[in-house]
């Protein structure tokens, strides 16, 4: 077995975020560089089986490198039958790479499928340039230890391992992974949008660097983000291992707002620690706290569809998250999870800037986690507390809970109130032009929980109606503040919250 050497010829300092360029034109490559090294990106990933021809992108990367005489370039060109677009010659594809060597790339990656066909030409690539054998598996996380056996049977400079998380856990088993061989110039990651956490998190477990997309462009393999977002948001280049993780689980959660804010309010209290979203399906809780323990996690929200089920995973919950029946905050004490419910502070907060709790006369609409958080604290206030929704059992159910009233939609349409507080993810993103009041809104001030968009169809349709509105981004800030203080023990910066939120939209 080989024992490589760190890619000799390239600097120490050798940037931790490579973004992956595949397009199908010189142009659109050389155009795709040139954005994202001015935009602070000096690693970069030539995908030359892109091009229509691949050779083409030779010169570009000459002559981007005569430009850009500081850039770092590794040049790829994967072979179809490895997942690649390449269609010519094992042969062809050597020549390709080497001629990519001679013409400025700082390194090159051959996947393990044509290295082991092509042994004799790899002494001859190394002596070009630094030489990366890459492993993709596309389908999931098979054992790890002997995929990198079969990497290390080819003498290379450094090996990349790169599988599909198909459940949370295979984040952590990917970075332990590369905990237990941080000896080795090695690249690991999990490819999928579940993996997300171990492609921001990979350099601080030994890595030599990660993989990014380009700034509003496709990437080239699932789960990859821009490097923008990797660089500032998450500070991939800044984490060590000794950086706190913090995050929230739900599903779908790419449409999620609370790492912008989490994060923004992290570095403002110059913590070192990241949030991250974790995409956690329904029937995958216990597997995420498997992962939560390991990696480990400090502390994180719980969104759709978690906030019930995940009650069962605690060791202690707040009296009040109990009343609930449901948690919106779980944290790590004394290694014990504990869970409390903050979406109470974000219902009270804003509706008692607008109105009088006591005795108001208020509709909850829905019957979920946040509408269970609304019911309560707005009982507990003294308010009359009625419920609706599209399934009057789960209305009754709740309605009883709280010792409220039950009435359907048509029933509620029919009465007026003094606030609507709209706790369904009904307009949510993606399906924006769906609205549960389709007439007259019952209400004089309307509260939608729904925060993204900013500007629902609900809250358009109550302002034309002439109702006072509260967005969801103040319940959405109220309780993000709420989690970040019992996190991390310090005040929550509110202001710079909430001005990471109106610069996207929210």
């Amino acid at each position: 077995m080989h024992s490589p050497a760190r890619m000799a010829s390239l600097p120490e300092s050798l940037p931790r975020i490579c973004v992956a360029l595949g397009f199908q034109t010189p142009e659109q490559l050389c155009a795709a560089a040139e954005r994202e090294f001015k935009d602070g990106s000096k690693f970069l990933e030539f995908r030359l089986d892109y091009l229509t021809d691949p050779a083409s992108g030779i010169e570009v990367m000459r002559s981007f490198r005569r430009n850009y005489p500081d850039s770092f370039i590794l040049a790829t060109c994967r072979h179809k039958q490895n997942t690649g677009y390449f269609k010519g010659s094992i042969d062809e594809q050597i020549k390709i790479l080497e001629g990519a060597a001679r013409n400025g790339a700082a390194a090159l990656d051959l996947e393990i499928e044509s290295a082991e066909k092509a042994k004799a030409a790899i002494r001859g690539m190394r002596d070009a340039a630094p030489l990366l054998v890459s492993y993709h598996n596309f389908q999931g996380t098979p054992a790890l230890d002997p995929v990198l056996r079969r990497l290390r049977r080819i003498p290379a400079d450094a090996y990349k391992v790169a599988i599909t998380a198909c459940k949370p856990s295979h984040n952590l088993r990917l970075l332990q992974f590369a905990r237990e061989h941080r000896e080795l110039p090695l690249v690991a990651l999990a490819m999928s949008e579940m993996g997300v956490a171990s492609r921001v998190l990979a350099p601080s477990a030994g890595c030599l660097y990660t993989y990014a997309a380009p700034d509003g462009q496709e990437g080239t393999a699932p789960g990859q983000i821009p490097a923008r977002v990797m660089r500032n948001l998450y500070r991939c280049e800044k984490l060590t291992k000794r950086s706190q993780v913090y995050g929230v689980i739900a599903d779908p959660v790419g449409h999620s707002k609370s790492p912008l804010i989490h994060n923004r309010a992290l570095q403002a209290r110059r913590i070192d620690a990241v949030y991250l979203p974790f995409l956690v399906p329904g029937t995958q809780l216990r597997d995420w706290m498997e992962l939560a323990a390991g990696l480990p996690v400090m502390g994180f929200s719980v969104t759709i569809p978690h906030k019930q089920k995940i009650m069962r995973y605690l060791d202690t919950i707040d009296p009040l998250a109990k009343r609930i029946g449901a948690v919106n905050t779980v944290w790590r004490k004394a290694g014990k999870w504990r869970g409390t419910n903050t979406d109470v502070r974000g219902v009270v907060e804003p509706l008692s800037r607008n109105l009088r709790l006591a005795h108001a006369r208020i509709l909850i609409a829905g019957y979920g986690g946040a509408a269970r958080a609304a019911a309560f604290a707005l009982s507990d206030a003294g308010a009359n507390v009625t419920i609706t929704g599209r399934d009057p059992r789960k209305a009754q159910a709740l309605a009883k809970a709280v010792r409220a009233a039950a009435v359907s939609l048509r029933e509620a349409a029919a009465q007026p109130y003094a606030a609507l507080v709209h706790a369904t993810p009904i307009g949510m993103f993606p399906k924006t032009e769906e609205c549960l009041f389709r007439d007259c809104i019952p209400a004089g001030t309307v509260f939608d929980m729904v925060y993204n968009p900013h500007e629902t169809l609900l809250i358009r349709r109550a302002k034309e109606q002439g109702c006072s509105v509260i967005y969801g981004s103040e319940m959405f800030i109220e309780q993000a503040a709420a989690q970040f203080e019992i996190w991390t023990g310090e005040a929550a910066p509110v202001a710079v919250m909430r001005s990471a939120l109106e610069q996207h939209g929210g």
